[in-house]
């Protein structure tokens, strides 16, 4: 069995932080238009930062203008041109921004090499309590999303959020309708298992999601998922080391992205590299650098995105000792 956990060296750039949903647990919104929008030269500023420093991956991470809104073109708009701008300083981006029309979709493929959009829990109970003032957390929207991604052939992340008010059995009945969308389709490579983890901003009442329970709904996502689906867990939410260390034993193969600010849940701070390496020597792990996409998706990628992943996988990584993937 391989020893290695994979981590993608990541930075995040935040087009805006409204939305017109208002999920309760949310540590991230601010209400419609009064956020100021990132700027293409403020993201140019930050990305030159960034070279030379290791960062592969531009997660383009958004708060979601309404459909119907007027400003939703230009939203849309910028959020493409970060992903260009994010190219053309050699990085690689993955856009999460909430649902999207299937023209956007198709659109925002041409800029970026994987996409992402979690899809929480599908019970329908959420709409009623967490989810209620929060019209694109309906179950069958999001899982359209997925549908959509693997009709255009875009290399796809979900996952489950976990502590919402949902039951075990619900966490069966997400993880077996992402196993449909991979049979069906073979677009999912990644599935986020993310504990709720209370922050300072939200104003739900709910606890944290106790993490003692994670290694058992690493073991459950694993029975049900196909095995090509690599499971994902977030080190700065598990916060015991036995537990992280479990998570793994149990399944869990990659780390996500890291990097210097975890944007949705802003009071956790991620562990660095030397940290994580060392946590995960104590049970013989070696911690190993990934793409945002993976190796079996590159034939789905245009000429363009396929020559900027190829000069990543050509790159040595991990101080040389092993190649980037």
């Amino acid at each position: 069995m391989s020893r290695t956990i994979a981590y993608s060296p990541a930075y995040t750039l935040v087009p805006t932080y409204e939305c017109f949903n208002r999920c309760t647990y949310c540590n991230f919104r601010t209400n419609p238009e009064q956020s100021p929008w990132l700027t293409l030269a403020a993201a140019q500023k930050q990305l030159q930062g960034l070279q030379g420093k290791g960062v592969i991956e531009i997660l383009i991470l958004s708060g979601e203008v309404h459909p119907l809104s007027p400003r939703r073109k230009a939203w849309f708009e910028r959020i493409y041109d970060l992903c260009e701008l994010a190219l053309s300083f050699g990085f690689l981006p993955h856009t999460n921004a909430g649902p999207l029309s299937f023209e956007e979709m198709a659109k925002l493929k041409e800029v970026n090499v994987s996409m992402g959009l979690m899809l929480e829990q599908l019970t329908p109970i959420l709409l009623q309590s967490v989810h209620r003032h929060a019209p694109s957390k309906v179950p069958s929207l999001r899982l359209q999303q997925l549908r959509w991604a693997g009709e255009l052939r875009i290399p796809f992340t979900t996952g489950l959020l976990l502590g919402i008010g949902e039951s075990e059995g619900d966490w069966q009945e997400t993880l077996a309708a992402i196993a449909q969308i991979q049979t069906d389709y073979g677009n999912i490579q990644e599935v986020i298992l993310q504990p709720h983890s209370a922050g300072s901003q939200q104003g739900w009442k709910g606890a944290s999601f106790n993490t003692e329970k994670m290694p058992e709904v690493v073991a459950i996502a694993k029975s049900i998922l196909p095995s090509e689906i690599t499971l994902q867990i977030p080190p700065n939410l598990i916060t015991e080391p036995q537990i992280l260390l479990a998570c793994l034993a149990a399944g869990a193969r990659d780390l996500g992205g890291i990097g210097p600010r975890d944007e949705v849940n802003p009071d956790y701070d991620h562990l660095q590299d030397r940290a994580l390496e060392a946590l995960l020597a104590v049970d013989g792990w070696q911690l190993r650098q990934r793409l945002p996409v993976y190796p079996q998706y590159d034939s789905w990628l245009s000429p363009r995105l396929q020559v900027a992943v190829q000069q990543w996988r050509s790159t040595n990584g991990d101080g040389g000792k092993q190649k980037l993937w």
